[in-house]
């Protein structure tokens, strides 16, 4: 199974790097039409997935015992959506040996800055600066 969700939140990443890098060279991040941003199926689409970004957050939240760590990744995972999920799964699912049971990974709550969700968090709000 560890081998299994490795390998998925590695396809996650990299599909959604991939798809945002040639979105990016199509057209300007906030540059989606305005018949498009207003439709409700793209508001009701945006609020589906803020709401299982905050969801997810909520997990996160837990895990993270410090609040410089919980901030950073809430920003990183507002501005960054799956990528910045998935870069979460990746980190808990490489902090583990295949003997280590998946509860444990649910549940260990981790302490510290959280390096990686200051640096994501710092991407994010470099991409809504350059855009």
């Amino acid at each position: 199974m560890l081998i299994f969700l490795r390998a998925l939140f590695i396809v996650i990443i990299a599909s959604m790097l991939a798809v945002t890098s040639w979105a990016s060279l199509q057209c300007p991040l906030f540059g989606v039409p305005r018949a498009v941003a207003t439709h409700p199926w793209f508001i009701a689409t945006l609020f589906d997935a803020y709401w299982g970004f905050i969801t997810f957050y909520i997990w996160v939240c837990y895990k993270q015992t410090s609040l410089v760590a919980r901030l950073a990744w809430f920003v990183a995972i507002m501005l960054l959506g799956n990528i910045a999920m998935a870069a979460y799964c990746l980190s808990e699912l490489f902090s583990i040996t295949s003997h280590d049971s998946l509860t444990g990974l649910l549940t260990t709550r981790r302490g510290g800055p959280g390096k990686l969700g200051l640096v994501l968090a710092a991407m994010g709000i470099g991409v809504i600066a350059l855009a």
